[in-house]
């Protein structure tokens, strides 16, 4: 099937591993020319050589803090000198800390919500004139599921991400009269290094081994096992191609059946 990928131009945030790096080869894969970003300039640098050779795609690459406003709306002036434009962003950011409320601190409040609500934001106001001038865009957020299912002691997250839902539902009703679709895409329980992360705070505040904690949260999945970043990276690619034209304003639940609700 032609997604209609080929030489478009696509940014991917924060893409220096798991779900978005998928994502990044998954569009490489299409033909599409990658833009690349992430705080870690080494890892960042290796991943982007990766991609050069496997796909033979044109690949740019700049480190970036996506709470950086300015430093946004440099990395996409960088992109459009680079590529002539941009026709597709998927905004991600790194998830805030596994917390209960009592447990919180309003700096904390703070990071999470310029770590997951605003770098949205920044990157929505950088790309989007250069989609209106093509009448034709795509913008593709990464939250979780917990935008339909709240985790216990992930309350930022809970709270915050549940903003974007409502960001990208307005985003789309503005600027869908310019042919630009905006969608969220919600990852279940992922195999990423913020999972191991959370794994390993879990297990050991329960007292067994992370593998058994990775079981019980397998055990909760319709599918019976954790999703792989490749799954999710799929739903993201679709979401920004051709065949998904008539679809906007949309969460996608990419979770293996977590969400229990109807």
């Amino acid at each position: 099937m032609d997604l209609g990928l080929k030489d478009r131009f696509v940014i991917v945030a924060a893409s220096s591993d798991g779900i978005a790096r998928a994502a990044a080869e998954k569009f490489a894969a299409e033909g599409a020319r990658v833009a690349l970003c992430s705080r870690n300039e080494s890892k960042l640098r290796t991943v982007a050589e990766a991609i050069r050779r496997r796909y033979r795609a044109e690949v740019f690459a700049a480190p970036l803090d996506v709470t950086d406003e300015a430093g946004v709306k440099q990395f996409v002036e960088q992109v459009v000198a680079q590529f002539g434009g941009v026709d597709v962003c998927v905004t991600n950011a790194g998830g805030p800390p596994a917390r209960m409320f009592l447990q919180t601190t309003t700096e904390e409040w703070h990071r999470a919500a310029e770590m997951n609500f605003m770098s949205v934001i920044h990157f929505a106001r950088a790309v989007l004139p250069w989609m209106q001038q093509k009448h034709w865009g795509r913008i593709v957020t990464i939250t979780s599921v917990s935008v339909r299912q709240p985790v216990s002691d992930l309350i930022y997250s809970n709270a915050i991400r549940a903003g974007v839902v409502g960001l990208i539902k307005s985003l789309s009703n503005e600027f869908g009269k310019d042919g630009i679709t905006v969608n969220n895409v919600a990852p279940g329980y992922t195999a990423t290094e913020r999972l191991n992360d959370l794994l390993q705070q879990r297990a050991g505040e329960l007292g067994i081994s992370e593998q058994d904690y990775a079981s019980r949260l397998g055990a909760d999945v319709a599918l019976k096992r954790l999703g792989q970043p490749e799954e999710i990276a799929d739903a993201i690619v679709w979401l920004a191609s051709e065949r998904a034209s008539y679809i906007t304003g949309q969460t996608l639940l990419v979770d293996g059946g977590v969400y229990k609700g109807l």
